[in-house]
């Protein structure tokens, strides 16, 4: 057995979370979990589906402490719970309310006395211990399991903390657009905050006002950890912003012409993370000055062939990424593109990602994304596009695409739309461009 690791840094009367402008601490905190931890069915895996940031953490540490594994689903749709469920057949829901089509057994989730009670004795858990199982996203594809232990979650926080130098008394309260069940979610707006000793705002402000809002109810220095499609539209509305220390993103690319607009807008620094569920995150930057990511301390990365590993103290075994990069040396590296994205038409290579970015950048697209369909049995492979433009029509859009892409690689077709299929964090998940694909075909 491995020695352990305390749940959280905070002392207890830190505060824990802020919850409407005002501070849950930490021994409070642990109240409610103990009281939860005693009514917990005895099952193996728990679907922690709670949407209130501090009910989902009440959750995910009663279940730690009682030694049960918290399953981490990418979205709440009852065909994918229902389907791990069929998987993980000793499993039960917990949310604050029912959720309809899921099949399986749920416990209501109720803090009446949130804020209350007082417990002072911090538990530590087994660095071994499996504490969760974080899918991917599905962006590429099925989402994929991935086990973590305690000791990988606490050390990757660390790492973090150290790199952005998050500690309390630097920094006073955390607010994340992003769900905690994402492994972004979890790594930035629980673990870095419970192993930093810092409090956590409880919402998930989505509309840019509801973003500044939570923003002024907790006190500075202040970090907002977001997402590019979130800090689009937060340039796109006329407010006036808090002051922030920083800000962190990540899900998506973050193009340096809107890092730059957003630093001048907020006043603030823009950072990146980059990572993936599998390893969670190992590098970062700071957008605007320039493209090279800078690894975590005592992380390394090594080519074998065309495939990329990362190494690390916490992770059980090497991990290979799912992107193509070029090292640059020991602690700096550069993205070419998702393995899942470089796409071969008529001989010539190109990156969906860099297609979309592309798009995006091309003036009055408001979002944008390329997709490779499934093969049709056609012998010519073509590209689909969905364009967010309102003010512009579709042969505009393509006119404009051909001064920066080749030919091969224009969508044909491409559609207008009013919303692309993000989830929660901003993902494009490939079934639903799929599905919105079909749809657009049959309506021919």
């Amino acid at each position: 057995m491995s020695s352990g690791f305390l749940l959280f840094q905070h002392a207890p009367t830190d505060p824990f979370v802020w919850h409407k402008g005002k501070p849950i601490t930490a021994a409070a905190f642990l109240h409610d979990v103990m009281v939860l931890v005693e009514s917990l069915p005895e099952r193996r895996y728990l679907f922690n589906l709670c949407e209130n940031r501090y009910h989902f953490m009440v959750g995910f540490a009663a279940a730690t402490i009682k030694g049960q594994v918290n399953l981490l689903p990418p979205n709440r749709t009852p065909d994918l719970i229902n389907g791990l469920a069929a998987v993980y057949t000793d499993s039960y829901c917990l949310s604050e309310q029912t959720i309809a089509g899921v099949e399986l057994p749920s416990a209501r989730l109720r803090i009446e006395t949130a804020g209350q009670g007082h417990v002072d004795q911090i538990p530590a858990i087994d660095g071994e211990q499996l504490i969760a199982i974080a899918f991917t996203s599905g962006s590429t594809g099925v989402p994929k399991p991935n086990p973590k232990q305690w000791k990988e979650l606490v050390v990757g926080a660390d790492s973090a903390i150290s790199r952005f130098n998050i500690v309390a008394g630097k920094v006073s309260a955390l607010v994340a657009t992003v769900p905690p069940q994402h492994m972004y979610g979890l790594e930035t707006s629980l673990l870095i905050p419970w192993q930093a000793g810092v409090a956590v705002h409880t919402g998930r402000p989505f509309f840019p006002a509801d973003v500044a809002e939570a923003l002024a109810s907790v006190p500075k220095p202040r970090i907002l950890i977001t997402t590019p499609l979130h800090l689009r539209a937060c340039l796109k509305a006329d407010l006036t912003w808090p002051e922030l220390g920083f800000i962190i993103s990540a899900t998506a690319p973050l193009s340096a012409d809107l890092a730059q607009q957003v630093e001048e807008r907020l006043d603030t620094q823009v950072m990146e993370i980059f990572g993936c569920t599998e390893a969670g995150s190992i590098a970062s930057r700071r957008t605007t000055e320039g493209g090279c990511w800078h690894l975590y301390d005592g992380m390394s990365l090594r080519l074998s062939g065309q495939t990329g590993y990362v190494e690390s103290e916490q992770l059980p075994q090497p991990v290979p990424l799912g992107d193509q990069i070029e090292v640059v040396d020991r602690q700096h590296f550069s993205l070419l593109g998702r393995n899942e994205e470089m796409i071969n038409i008529a001989g010539k290579r190109a990156c969906l990602s860099d297609l979309n970015h592309k798009l995006n950048a091309i003036a009055g697209v408001e979002d944008g994304a390329f997709i490779m369909p499934d093969s049709l049995g056609v012998k010519t492979t073509r590209l689909a596009a969905f364009v967010v433009a309102p003010t512009l029509d579709e042969a505009t859009v393509t006119q404009r695409l051909k001064c920066g892409i080749d030919a091969a690689f224009l969508p044909r077709p491409l559609y207008k739309v009013d919303a692309l299929p993000r989830n929660e964090t901003g993902k494009l998940p490939r079934a639903a461009l799929l599905k919105l694909l079909e749809q657009h075909k049959g309506n021919q």
